[in-house]
């Protein structure tokens, strides 16, 4: 006899992916249910890990954190970049005890100057959180960082501090790897591909800060000039912080001599020294009543 709710037009007329799970799972065991080839494909993580289903795997490292960050309510984000390497200052003699010869020693110490650059990312994070912005319901600025340490632990350490949430996209790497204590669990994300991650990192970025760091720092840093230089994304506040180091590792005056840049593409970024500095340039740029 049909049930009256099957009689409701709201009514979904299918399962619902997970329930098909389930009835699947209470089958009865035999040769050919046990078999890889009687999975459910969206079950089957080895058919899933195939070379053939990359593209899928594309899509899925795709719309898993653009879900959950709708759902969230996280309207836009302040992006940091930076290195994983510079110290905190409560470690900063930590580092320069475990240097054992000369060269490391110099090395140390050089890190070592640079923490000040995780005081300011984490006062920036925490300045940004404070004002906790909202449009159209949804949070404007929340802070995120590739949920590693130092650079991108003071940002999400930053946003901690004042009870605000902070989003962490990590990476998969060879080696162990974790995110940083400070990331909000519900706002952590994985991902093995570099270029989906670097994709999350400016869908919803509208101010970037770029503090000193290594490869990776560069390769997002670049990345992120190339594509507001090109016109694929419209111009947002791109704070880089420590001109005394990145004058030595780029020399921009150097490409526009060359005409390799033009000498207005060194005005698509902001140098900062200061969390203070670069927030009134992000306010300025928005016009927001936060300052």
């Amino acid at each position: 006899m049909t049930e009256p709710e099957d009689k409701n037009l709201t009514d979904r007329r299918f399962y619902k992916a997970e329930q098909e799970a389930g009835f699947a799972e209470a089958q009865d065991g035999t040769p050919q249910t046990q078999h890889p080839a009687y999975r459910l494909a969206f079950l089957d993580s080895e058919f899933l890990l195939r070379d053939e289903l990359r593209p899928v795997r594309f899509q899925l490292e795709l719309l898993k954190p653009e879900m959950l960050l709708e759902e969230a309510n996280i309207g836009s984000t302040l992006v940091m970049y930076g290195s994983a390497r510079i110290p905190a200052p409560e470690h900063c003699e930590a580092v320069l005890a475990t240097a054992t010869t000369p060269e490391r020693k110099a090395v140390a110490e050089r890190l070592v100057a640079k923490s000040k650059y995780y005081e300011e990312a984490r006062k920036l994070a925490r300045t940004a959180s404070s004002c906790a912005i909202v449009e159209n319901g949804m949070r404007q600025f929340v802070v995120c960082s590739g949920g590693g340490p130092s650079i991108m632990e003071a940002a999400n350490r930053g946003a901690q501090d004042v009870g605000a949430e902070s989003l962490g996209l990590n990476i998969v790497l060879p080696h162990e790897q974790a995110p940083n204590p400070y990331v909000t669990p519900r706002l952590s994300f994985q991902f093995h591909y570099f270029a989906l991650r670097k994709m999350h990192f400016l869908l919803r970025a509208r101010a970037v800060a770029v503090f000193p760091g290594g490869f990776g720092t560069l390769d997002e840093f670049l990345e992120l000039l190339t594509l507001v230089q090109t016109g694929k994304m419209k111009p947002i506040p791109i704070l880089l912080f420590g001109k005394d180091y990145w004058s030595r590792v780029i020399n921009f005056e150097a490409m526009a001599e060359e005409g390799v840049i033009n000498p207005n593409d060194t005005d698509l970024f902001h140098w900062c020294e200061t969390a203070e500095e670069g927030w009134r340039h992000i306010v300025k740029f928005y016009g927001l009543d936060c300052g």
